[in-house]
């Protein structure tokens, strides 16, 4: 057994020994032996991934752990990427669940405050603990996974454990129920349909073993080949929250724990996109262009839909979940790239623009992480998530404040952020693209980069929101005048995930180099970026220093503050009342909210978003002329949800009602069913055979 496969199993057993503390431990001792055990994990699956990224694969079969076909393990450099990733987001979230899992006594500040997460919501409970290390230990088992029933057990087991930690607060709030039921359908409809896919996949290549898929792909039908790969794209897309299947994801990651959102939003989505790659390039060798049009098409629906409703969210762990709708977008855009470049034959655009998605996962799963911990801690010290009722903390918890904010500049794709540098390779590879493509690339291409570039300037809008009205601005409430910062185990793992975050966007070299043998797997080829420090692009003209940026950005601060302190230094201070146009100082209510802060951007794309509006006018009683009191509500919902899913649940409901009578208690009816039914499947069968 290699590093890799020893680093595997550590993590493994470690994940197994942490769910058997958090089920057996006493209250006080079961936080800190959960949390220690998943961190050892996490770092035991960052040592796995990283060695099968320097080229030391890995294989194991258990004949005997799995009735009929056993269990098969195999990592590979692509599934490396995805270990290191889910290790290192679960080593933060770990840490970090020391502290925010805190029972209520513990919570208790000298001033007599207490976290309204802390006590009775049933997150330093034996299920919740036990959980959330078995939830880690199934996303490490699904990209090692090297066989249909393993993988399918392994997603299965994710699925799972994932429902019961979103549902951990049930009692407390209705919202946890709605969220976890909508997750489940959700998630098992994908569950379905990706065993439809992959079973047809292995009916058809008489195995189920990767190696016998790969082996059987190219001798499969166009029509065989194209059912399983829409199959599994579908059931794939769903888990990494593409549009128009993400409705569980703004429902369950806002009302799932804190740190359980950083898992499942920096790290589960993720495992959607690596079934994509895995049976798209993988096992099915690449396809023909319309594949990577339909990945290509969602991915930019999923970016603007989603980033426009993160534009006018108040919630803030709301506005995080659209965000993550937003980056899975443009990582599909990147996979749905590379499958184009690849099908016209332009392998170094291909290799790019793989290269592109796969750093852009990893970007997003140290920002993501960082954002929904931190959004964690605000709630932690307030009990608000929504942004119109907070305001004023940067005094109070200065720094969250700063590591919000860290992560704010990382997803806002702007210069000195991690998530800058893998937007701009994508664009890259868009605007490379050569004439080879005809006429889809001459309309495809550039509707691609307008889409990220767009995309890019509304998520700026929405982090400056999320942290100038959150954090700058004066405390609208109570709570928010009360906040204190969080526990010492927050603030550590909140670090952490902003020293990996700040990493990435100076040294980015070193992780795409990284990447270039997962890259291989789906695009072979040449390596498309080289250079730990400046980045070049092979066979293209360009290239980025972020180094070199910071150096002048600073440079410029540096200079214009010596520049204004130069000519201030010669004039006399005076101290005077700011002008306040005779209406006196100014309160919290005088200034900007999120709603009112994102009403313009909400005016201009009115018909995507479709607000809803309530006006009540209510006249003083015997009067139709004097108004005793005028109620405005405004409200943004998920249009897809309401044109989309309300009228398939409608008719559902119907469906049932109307079904009723079916079932009338007569076993001999039953029966019945079951003759008929057995039947006309034998009619079937005959028929298409």
């Amino acid at each position: 057994m290699n590093l890799t496969g020893a680093a595997l199993s550590a993590g493994l057993g470690l994940s197994l020994l942490a769910a058997a503390g958090g089920a057996t431990l006493p209250r006080r001792a079961r936080r800190v032996v959960v949390g220690l055990a998943t961190g050892a994990a996490g770092a035991a699956a960052v040592v796995a991934g990283v060695a099968a990224m320097a080229g030391h694969a890995w294989e194991a079969w258990l004949p005997d752990l799995l009735p009929l076909a056993g269990v098969r393990l195999a990592v590979d450099p692509l599934s490396g990427v995805f270990l290191a990733v889910t290790g290192a987001v679960a080593v933060c979230a770990a840490v970090y669940g020391v502290g925010y899992a805190r029972p209520l006594a513990e919570d208790r500040d000298g001033a007599g405050r207490v976290g309204p997460d802390a006590g009775g919501s049933g997150l330093d409970s034996r299920v919740c603990q036990a959980m959330v290390p078995l939830f880690v230990a199934a996303m490490l088992l699904v990209p090692a996974a090297a066989s249909v029933s393993t993988f399918l057990v392994a997603w299965e087991l994710m699925a799972l454990t994932s429902l019961l930690l979103v549902v951990a607060e049930h009692r407390r709030r209705a919202a946890v129920a709605e969220a976890g039921l909508w997750y489940a359908v959700m998630t098992h409809l994908g569950l379905v349909v990706i065993l439809a896919g992959l079973a047809g996949f292995a009916a058809g290549a008489h195995g189920e073993s990767f190696e016998r898929l790969r082996a059987a792909s190219g001798g499969l039908s166009p029509a065989v080949r194209g059912a399983v790969f829409v199959a599994t794209f579908a059931g794939f897309a769903s888990k990494a929250g593409a549009v128009p299947l993400h409705v569980w994801l703004p429902r369950a990651h806002p009302e799932a724990p804190s740190h359980v959102s950083a898992l499942m939003s920096a790290a589960m989505v993720n495992l959607g996109v690596y079934g994509i790659v895995r049976v798209g390039f993988d096992l099915l060798g690449g396809g023909p262009v319309w594949w990577w049009l339909l990945v290509l098409g969602a991915g930019a629906v999923s970016a603007l839909y989603g980033i426009l409703q993160a534009v006018v969210a108040t919630d803030v762990k709301r506005l995080l979940a659209y965000s993550t709708c937003e980056n899975m977008g443009l990582v599909l855009m990147g996979v749905g790239a590379c499958g184009l470049f690849a099908a016209w034959g332009e392998g170094v655009l291909a290799a790019l623009a793989m290269t592109a998605a796969l750093l852009h996962v990893v970007n997003h799963a140290g920002f993501k992480s960082l954002l929904f911990l931190s959004a964690g801690s605000v709630l932690h010290a307030t009990g608000s998530r929504d942004l119109d009722e907070l305001g004023g903390l940067r005094s109070s918890m200065p720094a969250t404040t700063a590591l919000f904010g860290i992560g704010a500049l990382m997803a806002s794709a702007l210069p000195l952020g991690n998530g800058f540098v893998s937007e701009w390779l994508l664009l890259q590879s868009l605007i490379h693209a050569l004439p080879s493509g005809g006429t889809v690339a001459a309309v495809t291409m550039p509707l691609a980069v307008a889409v990220v570039a767009l995309s890019a300037g509304l998520a700026i809008a929405a982090f400056v929101k999320a942290f100038g009205v959150g954090f700058l601005a004066r405390p609208r409430t109570r709570a928010a005048e009360r906040a204190h910062e969080s526990p010492a185990t927050m603030l550590i793992a909140m670090a952490a995930a902003a020293v990996c975050c700040v990493g990435l966007a100076l040294a980015p070299g070193w992780a795409a180099e990284g990447l270039s043998r997962a890259v291989a797997v789906a695009a072979p080829g040449p390596q498309a970026v080289t250079g730990p420090g400046t980045l070049h692009l092979a066979g293209l003209p360009s290239t980025m220093s972020p180094i070199v940026i910071a150096a002048l950005l600073l440079a410029a601060v540096v200079a214009l503050i010596a520049v204004l302190r130069a000519v201030a230094s010669g004039r006399a201070r005076r101290r005077a009342r700011l002008w306040d146009c005779g209406a006196g100082p100014a309160s919290a209510r005088m200034e900007y909210t999120a709603t009112s802060f994102a009403e313009p951007l909400q005016r201009v794309f009115d018909d995507v978003l479709a607000p809803e509006t309530d006006l009540d006018v209510t006249p003083v009683a015997e009067s139709a002329y004097l108004v005793d009191s005028v109620t405005y509500r405004a409200r943004v919902g998920d249009r897809i949800e309401h044109r989309l899913y309300r009228p398939v649940l409608a008719a559902v409901a119907w469906t049932g009602r109307a079904a009723r009578p079916l079932a009338n208690g007569s076993v001999h009816r039953y029966v019945g069913y079951g003759f008929y039914a057995f039947t006309g499947v034998l009619i079937a069968l005959a028929v298409w055979r």
